[in-house]
């Protein structure tokens, strides 16, 4: 028995996939949770008609982890176009006779959420019954979790279950010899890698077409956009997705490799897509989401579902995705060259 568990533990030990599996993936995971769920230093931007709010208004929220900006009398009337046009503003903040108070927010997330709360407090340091009337530019206060974040699931399944299969079936093919009888033929490193990625492809199209169709017609995910942007965006993320599991499989030797890479490769991603805003994560960390795939595919997939984004709002995404899928294509090719060189 001693002798068994000392051979596994020196087999462990060799293995540096499945030491850095058990110690480092964890350290790796862990952090990127706590700049999701820890406290974040963003300071919310409000805009408010300032010559026309009381001073002790004023004052309150200044007094809060808030910004205030000045905005004409129109600009609040038209809170939603405002907004739409300045970005990095979270909410409006207008006063009337008639309406009372009302708050205009961007859209359901950490930074509206952070807005409305300080807000809230200035108004409860004043007047402790104050009612503010919320809306939302992009969604409502009554949609649920799964319609505000909807989009990135699909992005994320389409990646994550192709990724898989393609993997581990390529590992399969050479673990089995299928992949060095194939290229003892003349047939070129290019075609191999192609054919590949068009036979998995085609299983990877049918099961995006199908999570679309699925998501929106039997489970009612709203989308603001036409579903046929919504559909070419999965396809060439799920595309995208064989060329990536193609590139982990011809480097691992094993399935058991392949799964030991999703730590390092996959859930890393999922802090990137979209489940909190990029500029929220510190140490402007966010901009790695410019090497991630399923950030162009989560933001090209919100475009279209949120803000009802059409081909020329959402084109820089979907070429993003491109040239990535191409790239990975020519990275899988040059690495045939340890089986066989031409």
């Amino acid at each position: 028995m001693i002798y068994l568990a000392g051979r596994v533990i020196r087999q462990t030990l060799n293995d540096k996939r499945s030491v850095m599996m058990i110690l480092v993936a964890p350290l790796l995971i862990l952090t990127l949770i706590s700049f999701l769920l820890g406290d974040s230093d963003y300071v919310p931007v409000v805009g408010i008609v300032k010559n026309t709010a009381p001073s002790s208004l004023i004052a309150a929220l200044e007094e809060q982890e808030l910004n205030t900006i000045d905005v004409t009398n129109n600009e609040a009337r038209h809170a939603k176009s405002y907004l739409k046009e300045h970005n990095k503003v979270d909410a409006v903040l207008t006063l009337s006779q008639d309406a009372g108070m009302s708050l205009t927010l961007y859209e359901p997330s950490t930074k509206s959420t952070k807005a409305a709360s300080e807000i809230q407090s200035a108004m409860a340091s004043l007047n402790p019954s104050a009612q503010i009337n919320s809306s939302y530019v992009y969604g409502s206060q009554n949609q649920s979790t799964f319609d505000s974040l909807g989009y990135v699931f699909l992005a994320l399944f389409a990646f994550f279950l192709v990724f898989i299969i393609s993997g581990i079936a390529l590992v399969k093919e050479r673990s089995g010899g299928t992949l060095e009888r194939l290229l003892m033929t003349p047939i070129k490193r290019a075609e191999v890698i192609l054919g590949y990625t068009i036979g998995y492809g085609v299983f990877a199209v049918v099961q995006a077409i199908l999570m679309v169709l699925y998501s929106m017609f039997v489970l009612q995910l709203d989308s603001a956009g036409n579903i046929g942007w919504v559909l070419l965006t999965m396809v060439l993320l799920a595309m995208t997705a064989v060329s990536f599991g193609a590139t982990i499989s011809i480097f691992a030797s094993s399935e058991l490799q392949v799964v030991q890479m999703i730590p390092f490769t996959i859930i890393p991603q999922v802090f990137f897509s979209g489940l909190i805003p990029l500029d929220l994560i510190p140490y402007h960390l966010g901009n790695l989401s410019y090497i991630m795939p399923i950030y162009y595919g989560a933001a090209s997939i919100k475009g279209v579902m949120v803000y009802g984004h059409g081909f020329f709002d959402i084109w820089g995404h979907l070429a993003g995705l491109v040239v990535y899928a191409c790239f990975l294509y020519l990275v899988n090719t040059q690495a045939l060259k340890k089986f066989r060189r031409l």
